[in-house]
């Protein structure tokens, strides 16, 4: 409740019996003063331009990009800290599990946030070993040195697209002086694979040399590697020899199959068209290892065509007479004085008698003669003969991997002939035409007739192949159009939010504080008459527009004096609108 007295002016004074009638006597006591009016309209001009000025910057707000991700909290933190020493703003997402920045600072921020060495990462590097302290033990220096090297080797294997993040653990053997007690270190990685994402046998054996060759005298078969769902992904415990494929040779054989098979396909399709041809191909490889050496050895060959290694001749022979006679003390007696004449030979014989047939060099006498005197000297004569021997050394290895067999099938759609009407229809391809299509496969395949290869060439209709191909979508279907009306839609909602807050409201306020100058009457002469002011109704004691009744009775007055101004004012008011 509240009494309404007449305080000074004749205004009005409102008496709250409490605090809320109070408050609302005061507002409205003062959105009836001129004054009050004025202060109100200021207020909502203002709220109308802070309005306007928010959705501006609300249509400027700027995109929010990834910064860094999977991060641990020592990073965070850090990474805050660099973020607000720099006054760039920064939001999370992901349940804090990101944090976002503006798009056009993404880089930016991450070059600088690399010089500061950030993010380091789930683990400590050789940075460790920068903060050693003074008297540290050399058990606590060689633990520092294996964690500083576990930090590093995580570092470098999170560098794997596929890796989100590692671990590893090294046992390093304290060293001994006795080779028999020296044991060889060891390593395990744990592995948290990216989702959807998954390492081939070849990163794998990647992944366990980085790590062998950067610890002294750790094996590869000494590291093990595990994902985070526990699955074995180094096969360490894999038996030598086992007569199993392992994932890189079945790797092989689908590369081999589809080398092929895109060879044949590249080279037929563009006799036949597109989708016209399928084929496939199924190699035999054999990855089995074989070694062999032999020696071959040629038989006797004849003795004039057999080469001489060497030749050795030995000839000895004794030039004294034989003993003769009857052995005793005669026998050692000199011989006595010869009484024969020196010269013995013979007389010529006459020819044709038979002692000059005796003589001659052929007879049997002559020969007799010759044997005695060679009888008479002892001869020894050896010869030794060396020949080459023919030998053949051959050492064949077999690689593994080789092709043993080849199949390959070729399907070939009818081909199309469009008639002269343009009515399309499909034709099975010549004899000729599919000759041709095959010796080119065979080209391609590498056909081997004698290795066994197989060739299949078959000319069949395809089904579905004659399908409407799908159309593409109408260009107000389209995601990137869509965006783009979005954009725009968004820019142009502003744009009239801000035309009806301006015209609306703002501009009637405005007018309001500033009201126009009184109209000013004029005569025939173009002098003014009289000026008309719209003076401010004053509110009575109780409430009531005093001035209202006075400028109407005015008005009258006016009216009944002088008829031409009030025509010109009413004039001037069709004519002002």
């Amino acid at each position: 409740m509240a009494v309404v007295v007449a305080g000074e002016g004749g205004l009005p004074q409102n008496v709250p019996a409490d605090g809320a009638t109070n408050m609302s006597s005061n507002f409205l006591n003062l959105a009836k003063s001129p004054n009050g009016r004025k202060v109100i309209l200021m207020l909502g001009a203002a709220a109308v331009i802070a309005v306007m000025i928010a959705l501006v910057l609300w249509s400027q707000k700027p995109e929010y990009r990834v910064l860094f991700s999977n991060f641990s909290d020592r990073d965070g933190g850090a990474i805050m800290a660099s973020l607000q020493a720099a006054n760039v703003p920064y939001k999370f997402a992901e349940g804090g599990g990101a944090i976002l920045v503006p798009a056009d600072k993404v880089h930016e921020i991450r070059l600088k946030l690399a010089a500061e060495g950030l993010p380091k990462g789930g683990g400590v590097g050789f940075e460790l070993m920068e903060n050693q302290k003074l008297g540290v033990s050399q058990f606590l220096e060689q633990v520092n040195f294996q964690r500083a090297l576990e930090g590093e080797l995580a570092r470098s294997i999170q560098s794997v697209g596929a890796v989100q993040a590692a671990r590893v653990h090294l046992a390093l053997p304290k060293a001994s002086v006795f080779v028999r007690d020296q044991q060889k270190p060891t390593a395990s990685v744990l592995l948290n694979l990216r989702q959807g994402r998954a390492l081939d046998q070849q990163q794998v054996s990647a992944i366990v040399h980085l790590v062998a060759s950067s610890v002294p005298e750790l094996s590869p078969k000494n590291v093990t590697i595990v994902d985070q769902s526990g699955n074995l992904l180094s096969e360490n415990n894999k038996p030598a020899g086992a007569n199993t494929l392992d994932p890189s040779q079945l790797k092989y054989v689908q590369e081999l199959q589809q080398s092929i098979t895109k060879r044949i396909e590249s080279i037929i399709t563009p006799i036949v068209g597109q989708n016209n041809i399928r084929a496939e191909a199924t190699a035999d490889v054999d990855f089995s290892t074989s070694e062999q050496a032999a020696e071959i050895y040629k038989p006797n060959q004849v003795a004039n065509s057999a080469t001489v290694r060497s030749l050795q001749t030995s000839e000895s022979s004794n030039g004294g007479a034989n003993a003769t006679g009857v052995p005793g003390a005669l026998t050692n007696q000199p011989a006595p004085a010869a009484t024969a004449p020196l010269d013995t030979t013979p007389p010529p014989a006459a020819p044709g008698t038979p002692a000059a047939v005796a003589g001659a060099p052929g007879a049997p006498g002559a020969a007799a003669a010759t044997a005695a005197a060679a009888a008479a000297t002892p001869t020894q004569k050896d010869t030794t003969t060396n020949f080459e021997v023919d030998k053949t050394v051959r050492y064949v290895q077999q690689p593994m991997g080789g092709l043993k067999r080849l199949s390959v099938a070729v399907v070939v759609n009818y081909k199309r002939v469009v008639a002269k009407d343009g009515k399309v229809t499909v034709q099975p391809l010549t004899e000729i035409e599919k000759t041709q299509i095959t010796d080119l496969v065979k080209e391609a395949m590498g056909y081997n007739k004698d290795r066994g290869d197989t060739l299949n060439v078959v000319n069949s209709p395809f089904a579905g192949v004659d399908k409407e191909e799908i159309a593409k979508p109408p260009l107000w279907e389209r995601p990137e159009v869509i965006d783009m009306a979005l954009q725009a839609a968004k820019y142009l909602a502003i744009g009239i939010a801000l035309l009806i807050l301006y015209f609306k409201m703002l501009k009637p306020m405005l007018n309001k504080l500033n009201p126009p100058p009184p109209l000013a009457l004029m005569d025939e002469s173009g002098e003014p008459i009289q000026k008309i002011h719209l003076e401010e109704p004053e509110v009575g004691p109780m409430g009531v527009q005093n001035t209202y009744q006075q400028n109407l009775e005015a008005a009258k007055e006016l009216a009944r004096k002088d008829p031409k101004v009030v025509a010109n004012i009413v004039k001037a008011w069709v004519g002002n609108d």
